[in-house]
């Protein structure tokens, strides 16, 4: 490992983060929007800002950073420092500079690196504005440079200003020496609003000369509906003679000579002048900045080439389209490969492939905007190119997969037509996949997953054909990609998670306990679902061993809930078949709630008909024992299988949960509510407790509660929510650190 090399001029180095007011080495919030749009603009999980000191360094503003080393010697901006301009490390392993450098090789495992520094007005290098990623790339080019150094701008900008906001706590000079040259526009006035200086800076963003300025009222610079504000939280000021708990706007409408109008980022400061209060007022044209912004969050949700939606911006439209609250909320998202688009690039060449690609974008925005897709009623369509030669499309509002497949059936004959490009005539193919949401899918990456499932199927059968998702597809890829060491990776990396479904009072909407639910955060394909990997997990080596981790986990979680606010909180852990046959399962969960100290009625274990059928030999002795101890047995998706009413006689359950698909059709089916309502009738026979699944709208709360259902869970009263989300959401203390 290269340390960072010795900087010009050290002490004047240090000396101006003393200025700019960061020798506390506090945060600046001012740069969190700046860190915010660089880590979405490139794709990154990692922006900051970085501070270097004397022998360490330390964060202005960030996203996505957790613990590392903060000494300069291993700092990658300490680096940057001695560049003038980007300095990018496509993969950190191969440089020799950093290979062994411990934010490499340790947790933190940095593999790609960009920053640019951040110079203070007198040319000294204080930090650095970085993007990172824990894998390597080679694609970070001149105009991902550039548009960091435009942000390493905005973000100098902004530490101009709280350096000018700094020095007014501290002992002021006179206005000439303090902002009489600066770029940035500053007004001093009294406290009747008469300005007594401006600079050359603030006197021309309103197209005055300083001159006409002094002695005039501050009104001069500011559109008239702004004055009453002005002058009644002025004249509160010198009452109170402080700015202290005053609202002052931070955004106000200036005015220029010519009576124009602009938006005006207005910051204001205060001291004393020879025993009266005297007023600053720190100037910017947010016009330009706004338009700068704009411009930014464009190039970070669109595509460079086509101009269409990139793929995160298109992963968020999807998910607002399935979280829009509406009765009829229906979306369905069509995936399109084209067919022979390699060809033409061997071909023709990259330049006629590019404006092939403009042309499908060019079709498929018009059919998303204009008229295909706007003659069915599906406002709010968008296209996007995810990358390459694969293009999406999402509908609002298609929610039958007949019609979604219509769709896709025009969108490919409207690729299919000639292209002509500079005098070549270029005809390709599209295959398409189409899954629909809620049928099909109720989370935008099942939903985009399923039409990707089914995009490999309709290039499997044949080119230029759609072909609708069916859940076949889901389990043919897990059994296709999600096996062996893929999943032996995932647990010694601690990739896999829980997330907690609330369980709710029907009568009050109370909350009465949780359901533990298991995710897989893949480091490439994101949150995953279970049923992406679940079958795979059960039948493999490694159930009995996650199966303990996801009952230990839901403990500890459990007892951090109930000594946080939540006494009563029940936790209900699913159980793997496996359990049943290694070890001892009995001895395994008392010990678990013993470790924890948890009683054994926080505990419910939920088993399903599979288990009971595959292990029926020794499941009934072990559900007794733990039963006898106190632990709580519920039958999950109870009425769907062959087996639910032999258990109610054979087997200890204290609950039945009655399964989403009765839930979700008891409204307009009389079968499927006779089956509630015997399910309910039932379990009041057996003295057992009940709790309704897949409870999505008010009124079939409402007729649950008629029945006698005690409990339910559902999206109507919650998604499954990460364990921070279930704690803020009902207030049970900080974030419990899991142990490893």
């Amino acid at each position: 490992m290269k340390c960072p090399p010795n900087l010009p001029a050290e002490e004047a180095r240090l000396q101006a983060l003393a200025d700019h007011g960061l020798e506390d080495e506090q945060a600046l919030p001012s740069l969190d929007p700046v860190v915010r749009i660089a880590a979405r603009m490139f794709g990154m999980p990692v922006s900051a800002v970085n501070m270097v000191g004397n022998d360490h360094v330390f964060f202005a503003a960030s996203v996505g950073v957790g613990e590392l080393d903060m000494g300069r010697d291993v700092s990658f901006c300490a680096h940057a420092l001695a560049q003038n301009g980007v300095m990018v490390v496509p993969d950190t392993l191969q440089d020799e500079r950093f290979h062994d450098n411990p934010l490499v090789t340790g947790p933190s495992n940095v593999r790609f690196y960009a920053g640019v520094p951040l110079l203070s007005p007198d040319g000294h290098a204080m930090g650095a504005l970085c993007v990172l990623d824990d894998r390597p790339h080679d694609d970070f080019g001149a105009d991902d440079q550039e548009r960091l150094r435009e942000l390493a701008r905005m973000a100098s900008d902004r530490l101009e200003l709280h350096r000018i906001e700094t020095s007014t706590e501290r002992t002021r000079p006179s206005f000439d020496e303090y902002a009489g040259s600066s770029t940035t526009p500053v007004v001093w006035f009294d406290g009747q609003r008469r300005i007594v200086a401006i600079n050359t800076s603030a006197a021309a963003l309103h197209g005055y000369h300083p001159a006409e300025c002094v002695g005039q009222p501050l009104d001069l610079l500011l559109a008239d509906q702004e004055h009453g504000t002005l002058r009644e939280g002025i004249a509160r000021a010198v009452a109170a003679n402080s700015l202290q708990d005053l609202k002052i706007p931070t955004e106000v409408h200036g005015r220029r000579k010519d009576g124009t109008q602009f938006l005006l980022g207005f910051s204001l400061f205060c001291w004393r002048h020879q025993g009266r209060l005297r007023f600053e007022a720190v100037l910017k044209d947010l016009t330009a900045q706004r338009r700068e912004e704009d411009e930014l969050r464009r190039q970070a949700s669109s595509d460079p080439l086509t101009g269409l939606a990139n793929r995160a911006c298109f992963y968020r439209r999807v998910q607002d389209a399935l979280l829009t609250p509406s009765p009829d909320a229906a979306a369905a998202v069509l995936m399109l490969d084209l067919d022979g688009f390699k060809d033409v690039n061997d071909t023709l060449g990259h330049g006629v492939g590019d404006g092939l690609l403009q042309e499908v974008a060019r079709r498929l925005a018009a059919l998303a905007g204009h008229g295909l897709f706007e003659a069915h009623q599906s406002r709010g369509a968008i296209a996007a190119r995810l990358g390459g030669d694969e293009f999406a499309l999402l509908l609002p509002g298609v929610g039958e997969p007949a019609a979604a497949n219509q769709f896709a059936q025009r969108a490919i004959s409207a690729i299919h037509q000639p292209i002509a490009i500079t005098g070549h005539e270029v005809r390709v193919g599209a295959s398409c996949g189409v899954s629909v949401a809620p049928l099909q899918a109720h989370e935008a990456l099942e939903l985009v997953g399923n039409a990707d499932l089914a995009l490999s199927q309709a290039k499997n059968e044949g080119r230029g054909r759609s072909y609708v998702f069916v859940p076949a597809l889901r389990m043919a890829a897990v059994a296709r990609r999600l096996y062996g060491m893929e999943l032996d990776r995932a647990v010694d990396k601690g990739e896999l998670v829980l997330f907690y479904q609330p369980q709710v009072h029907l009568e009050d909407g109370s909350l009465s306990g949780a359901e533990a639910l298991i995710r897989w955060q893949h480091p490439q394909r994101g949150l995953l679902l279970p049923a992406s990997f679940l079958p795979a997990l059960e039948g493999g080596p490694l159930a009995a061993s996650v199966g303990s981790w996801i009952l230990d986990e839901a403990c500890a979680q459990a007892a951090y809930w109930r000594r946080h606010g939540a006494p009563g909180l029940r936790m209900g852990v699913n159980l793997f078949g496996v359990q049943f046959r290694v070890g001892d399962l009995v001895t395994e969960v008392m010990d678990t709630l013993a470790r924890h100290g948890l009683p054994p009625d926080a505990l419910e274990l939920e088993i399903t008909e599979n288990i009971v059928l595959d292990n029926d030999d020794v499941v009934p002795g072990m559900l007794r024992r733990l039963r006898d101890q106190g632990v709580g047995i519920a039958f999950d998706d109870f009425g769907t299988g062959y087996a639910s009413l032999s258990l109610l006689t054979s087997y200890p359950l204290t609950r039945i949960k009655i399964d989403r698909a009765f839930v979700q059709g008891m409204l307009e089916s009389r079968r499927e509510a006779s089956v509630v309502r015997a399910i309910l009738d039932m379990a009041r026979s057996f003295d057992l407790k009940t709790i309704a699944e897949g409870v999505e709208t008010e009124a079939q709360r409402e007729r649950l509660c008629s029945e006698r259902c005690g409990e339910g869970q559902g999206y109507l009263f919650s998604r499954p929510l990460s364990a921070q989300q279930f704690g803020e959401a009902y207030g049970l203390g900080p974030l419990r650190k899991a142990t490893a």
